[in-house]
């Protein structure tokens, strides 16, 4: 029996008009991703703007090494008429927040609503309230709480750092002490700050992995297409999570 979950991503915006044959899009991100969208928006006939370095993009538009807290000020300098956000941490930190602070219009969800992504506690929060189906789970915030808690729980073990850790804060714990030493990493040598230092303990789901991202805009929900997502590295799942080492879409299931 396959076991599909199902991840939810929220992108609060409203309906997004380029009324003119040339508007000024700026793409945020810089990666294989960003790429993909800022092509689509040249090819479309759109002035684009990066900020971000990438070379593929440089053929055809304007790339800018912005830190990000600079990007709200060249947005509004440069006239930009909307903002696209790729990366999740820029998204997290509220990105979207300040640059309509500045009247300039943003691809994405808020602060508040980007936490669904950046924060396993927030996510299972919400799931718990709103009766979404999500594996049994506990949070905790020290190693003693953690070692109380893994005794109700049998293995394997799935451990969640709380925050996004660039994709690598989640591990499946085969024995106690597997459990412990990751709890040593996580609350002792902080190996990934702050965004370790809550952590959620689940109980292990076998099966298949759907992905299934949404837009949501005047209270409509509008999804793309479903894609599985390839975390683990070596064959057959035998290593640790990694940020992504690969994914094809549609899913099959």
């Amino acid at each position: 029996m396959h076991v599909m979950r199902k991840v939810w991503r929220w992108s609060s915006v409203k309906y997004v008009t380029l009324n003119t044959n040339m508007a000024k899009v700026l793409v945020v991100g810089s990666g294989g991703r960003e790429h993909a969208i800022a092509y689509k928006f040249h090819k479309e006939g759109h002035e684009v703007h990066m900020a971000g370095v990438n070379p593929a993009v440089e053929k055809f538009g304007v790339c800018v090494a912005l830190t990000e807290d600079q990007i709200p000020s060249y947005a509004k300098t440069n006239g930009i008429d909307l903002v696209f956000v790729g990366p999740e941490v820029p998204l997290v930190n509220g990105l979207v927040d300040e640059l309509q602070k500045v009247g300039v219009r943003a691809f994405g969800p808020s602060k508040f609503a980007a936490q669904l992504e950046g924060s396993k506690v927030f996510s299972k929060m919400m799931m718990r309230k709103y009766n979404i189906p999500t594996a049994k789970y506990e949070t905790i915030r020290t190693m003693d709480e953690g070692l109380k808690a893994i005794e109700r729980f049998s293995y394997p073990i799935v451990v969640k750092a709380d925050g996004l850790c660039a994709g690598k804060g989640v591990r499946i714990c085969n024995t106690k002490n597997e459990v412990l030493n990751y709890f040593k990493e996580l609350f002792e040598e902080k190996v990934f700050g702050n965004e370790g230092t809550t952590v959620v303990i689940e109980e292990f789901l076998k099966g298949k992995e759907a992905s299934l991202l949404c837009f949501v805009s005047k209270g409509n929900l509008i999804p793309m297409e479903s894609a599985r997502d390839y975390k683990r590295i070596f064959d057959n799942d035998e290593g640790e999570n990694t940020g992504g080492v690969g994914c094809y879409s549609p899913s099959e299931l």
